[in-house]
């Protein structure tokens, strides 16, 4: 009986100490731009977002939002923030993106694809049906002793419409930490070839968030507290390394990317600055992007975001952007509020 209480007793201590020993995230900033929606919440755990544009009715377009967990989802979300469809039995989906157009037996269909860290896939769906169209899921990092894969950006070439996905892990190499896979049709099914491996790695933390701009070519990722990279998106351009963005304007960790096009080859790219539930706004269209504004919001300790330019009806005329929240949610935000921000930014 006294082993048991002491063994309980240190049980508990041991709980208290780890408790303490990671902080609660900080509270949202009293200025914070308020959410217009908040979604439903997932079973465990919220990570990244991905806006579906319904092409026939933008009202009734989707968000699909990963639920990051060994019992783990994609949730499917209407713009009210209710789920309207629930993908289960997956093994930690990490994050999410959108692609539109690809040709399976000759009809171009719009896919979600996620990545599936212990499985070490991808797991690709049609929408807005979210039925699964890769046959099983397509392996990435095979052969490397470091896989886990995390982040995932699509890639559509304009030239002939290729459709790629840029793929990150939890740990890798200092060089060719990212994957690139060409998507393409093989009997109905969605396959993956390799077709390079590049990045650069700090070495610091992780390379989680990865954003693509399909207009101007490039690709985005968070090397996690060292910056933004930026490189060429189109393989045939080769692995140079075309800027290093935002050392020192976050407080630890450089998060989740999203672009918000104002023309072909402007607007904004915003980076979370997780630990301050804030994102950091840069200059679309520079060289090597400045930053221009830092706009808090009601999400906490977000690491995963998208936004898009379309109007998407009265809620957002302007377009929306979407960030995960700690609190198993994601908030939806009127692009208007965000601008505001931007433009008033002192």
């Amino acid at each position: 009986m006294i082993y048991r209480k002491i063994f309980t007793f240190s049980l508990a201590a041991a709980s208290l100490a780890a408790c303490k020993s990671k902080p609660a995230p900080a509270a949202a900033a009293t200025d914070a731009v308020q959410a217009t929606v908040v979604t439903e919440s997932t079973q465990y755990d919220s990570d990244d977002p991905a806006i579906w544009v319904n092409k026939a009715d933008s009202s009734k377009s989707l968000i699909i939002g990963t639920d990051k967990n060994s019992d783990g989802a994609l949730y499917v979300y209407n713009l009210e923030g209710k789920i309207v469809k629930k993908v289960d039995g997956l093994k930690r989906p990490n994050n999410v993106d959108i692609a539109y157009g690809l040709l399976l037996n000759n009809e171009p269909v719009d896919i979600a694809v996620t990545t599936e860290r212990e499985t070490n896939k991808l797991r690709i769906y049609r929408l807005p049906e979210m039925t699964p169209v890769d046959n099983g899921g397509i392996e990435v990092f095979t052969g490397e002793a470091a896989r886990g894969p995390m982040g995932i950006s699509l890639y559509t070439r304009p030239a002939d419409k290729a459709i790629f996905a840029i793929v990150s892990r939890k740990s890798g190499p200092a060089t060719g930490y990212l994957w690139q896979y060409q998507l393409t049709d093989s009997n109905g099914h969605v396959t993956g070839t390799l077709v390079r491996k590049f990045g650069t790695y700090s070495g610091k933390k992780e390379i989680e968030s990865v954003a693509v701009d399909n207009e101007l070519g490039y690709v985005y990722y968070s090397d996690e507290q060292t910056g933004v990279r930026r490189y060429h998106a189109d393989p045939a351009k080769g692995d140079t390394e075309l800027a290093l963005f935002g050392a020192g304007d976050f407080k630890v960790d450089n998060e989740g990317i999203s672009i918000y096009k104002t023309t072909d080859s402007t607007g904004y790219i915003l980076v979370s600055d997780q630990d301050v539930n804030s994102f950091n706004v840069y200059d679309r269209a520079a060289a090597k992007p400045v930053l221009l504004a830092r706009v808090p919001v009601s999400a906490i300790n977000s690491d995963g975001s998208d936004v898009l330019n379309v109007n998407l009806g009265p809620q957002f005329p302007n377009g929306i952007f979407v960030a995960m929240s700690t609190d198993k949610t994601f908030h939806f935000y009127d692009w208007r509020k965000i601008a505001e921000r931007i433009t008033h930014y002192k």
